[in-house]
């Protein structure tokens, strides 16, 4: 008695002339996608990078020269450019860390089955959708030394003088800056936290209340290690995004009082655009990518290698 059965059919190969032309309309579909990219972010990072080997200078009919490493050399014995760097770092660490553990707690609160748990939510996000120049505005308003709302509140309670410049004195500059970076940068990684805390399983947290864990002890074991990537993720990105901040700090101080509060964006533009030193500029910019990238990848490194243990 025979045996019938069905053979599994033999997948059809495409003729290598079908495969090419299926190739070449990808790549004609992904154009409008990348054309954009190739314009305003591929071609101005390669001018940008070819700059700062030049003496480029603002104005007309000026001829641009290849000095090779000048620039570099330059902004090496560069005091300002140091100054600048120290209080860019003090700026990002301070701002992404601060940041970093009140949006941790917050993040946490509206995690909690609260009343009215939508509205706060919806509220915590309102910095984020304003822009640097109105957040600027509003706490120069509210720094303002006569009549800020700061400096009046401090009078009334007896906690302080009347009138304060907040953002014109030298002890007072940068923390003042610092504050207004936080209090902007914090829904977006409240957001980012909140999503990580409603991913963390409920039942891990149910085993080791089981196990006699109190909160603080489950948030500790439970919590913090399944957030670990992701706030290695957030931190990251507010570091790199603190550490090249310029709008906010242009629009609240523009870098004084006496450059306490010049970030190193803001001191590459000044250079660009206030002495016309475009190539100078330029190598700023490129030494600063160098250096947030390594720091970034010592940071990443061991926050990697700590999770791995």
């Amino acid at each position: 008695m025979a045996i019938i059965t069905d053979a599994p059919a033999r997948p059809t190969q495409a003729p290598p002339g079908t495969r090419r032309r299926g190739n070449g309309y990808a790549y004609l579909l992904l154009l409008p996608a990348l054309l954009p990219v190739v314009l305003f972010s591929v071609i101005p990072l390669l001018n940008g990078i070819y700059l700062g080997f030049t003496d480029s200078r603002a104005g007309f009919n000026q001829t641009t020269h290849v000095t090779g490493f000048a620039n570099y050399a330059k902004l090496l014995h560069d005091s300002l450019f140091w100054s600048s760097f120290k209080i860019g770092l003090i700026w990002a660490f301070g701002v992404t860390f601060i940041q970093f553990f009140l949006a941790l707690g917050l993040a946490s609160l509206l995690n909690q089955p609260l009343r009215m748990r939508w509205l706060a939510r919806t509220l915590a996000l309102v910095p984020w959708a304003m822009p640097p120049v109105i957040v600027g505005i509003m706490w120069r308003l509210i720094y303002q030394p006569d009549a800020g709302l700061l400096s009046n509140l401090l009078y009334k309670l007896g906690l302080g003088e009347h009138s304060v410049n907040w953002l014109g004195d030298l002890s007072t500059a940068l923390p003042a800056v610092i504050v207004v970076g936080v209090w902007a940068g914090m829904p977006q990684t409240t957001v980012v936290l909140l999503a990580g805390l409603q991913g963390v399983p409920a039942e891990l947290h149910e085993a080791a209340a089981v196990d006699g864990a109190n909160a603080w002890r489950r948030f500790r074991s439970v919590t913090l290690p399944a957030l670990r990537p992701v706030i290695v993720a957030i931190t990251s990105l507010d570091f790199i995004w603190n550490f090249n901040s310029f709008g906010l700090v242009y629009v609240l101080t523009d870098g004084g009082p006496a450059g306490k509060t010049t970030l190193p964006m803001l001191f590459a533009y000044q250079q660009a655009f206030q002495y016309g030193h475009f190539g100078y500029a330029a190598a700023l910019g490129n030494a600063m990518v160098l250096i947030i990238v390594a720091l970034l990848a010592v940071y990443l490194r061991r926050r990697m290698r700590e999770a791995t243990q």
